[in-house]
């Protein structure tokens, strides 16, 4: 599933595209079946002079940021194989673009959008009745973390 966003959604922090897209794929009785399925398409119109990258762009930024308010779990829905977690995260954590090595996130900004996503998804996949252990661990290996049994123990106190 693809949620196309365009200049005037991001102008105006409407999130009305995505809302429809995302709520329905979040349904409980769905949430399990349809991880994995959702990409973002974003028509942003700039210069064709503008090097940066659309996670470079503040008013795209600051929409993805919103988004990320509203819809914390949408990490878990997006299609991993395929990189919209990366572009994901790079839309809300600070980071350098290198044109030979890619995205560089600044390692702290990093850590704490990795570890709050991790406990908050720990107790929010738990109420759905979702098993999370696997997916979280696979999620903080994405970005380099390794989580060890033991640290879920932590978080079931």
């Amino acid at each position: 599933m693809i949620i196309r966003v365009t200049t005037d959604q991001i102008h105006n922090l409407d999130l009305s595209a995505a809302k429809i897209e995302i709520e329905e794929l979040s349904r409980k009785e769905q949430m399990n079946a349809q991880f994995g399925q959702l990409q973002f398409k974003i028509d942003f119109a700039r210069d064709s002079s503008d090097p940066r990258e659309l996670s470079q762009i503040p008013e795209v930024r600051l929409w993805f940021v919103y988004l990320d308010a509203r819809y914390p779990w949408l990490p878990l829905l997006l299609d991993w194989k395929t990189g919209e977690l990366g572009r994901y995260v790079a839309m809300v954590v600070p980071h350098e673009f290198s044109p030979t090595d890619g995205i560089q996130y600044n390692p702290e900004a990093l850590e704490i959008f990795v570890m709050q996503k991790i406990f908050f998804l720990t107790h929010w996949l738990e109420e759905q009745g979702i098993p999370s252990q696997h997916r979280l661990q696979s999620l903080a290996q994405m970005f380099g973390y390794e989580l060890d049994n033991s640290f879920f123990d932590l978080l079931a106190n």
